[in-house]
């Protein structure tokens, strides 16, 4: 089973990854920008994603993905950790929240994940 520090742990492997305390919870930023947070329960993860994937998502997986209602108006989706299928979903899902938030000269660089 996935936990928190498996979040960590593949976040800060990404190229200028870094963590930082934010509203007493990890938060890990490429560039600056924001791209993952956990949650002082540390049962889920919430990333960067746009609105209309974030529906289809939340509709396909609900016991997967949700939004809180405090952030309904934000591009994030929570992810449960429990509900994973094993760390290359959690790999895949941090690298795309990656993604979206890494400058594109660093997107462009060869050695950014794929």
């Amino acid at each position: 089973m996935t936990d928190s520090e498996d979040v960590r742990r593949i976040a800060l492997s990404l190229p200028e990854t870094a963590e930082k305390l934010a509203w007493g919870m990890p938060t890990f930023r490429v560039a600056g920008k924001m791209f993952v947070t956990i949650p002082d329960d540390e049962t889920s993860f919430a990333v960067r994603c746009p609105m209309i994937e974030r529906q289809e998502l939340i509709a396909a997986e609900p016991a997967k993905f949700w939004v809180p209602a405090h952030e309904a108006s934000s591009n994030w989706v929570r992810v449960r950790l429990a509900a994973l299928d094993d760390q290359q979903e959690l790999r895949d899902i941090v690298v795309d929240s990656w993604r979206q938030a890494a400058p594109p000269q660093l997107l462009e660089d060869s050695s950014a994940p794929a």
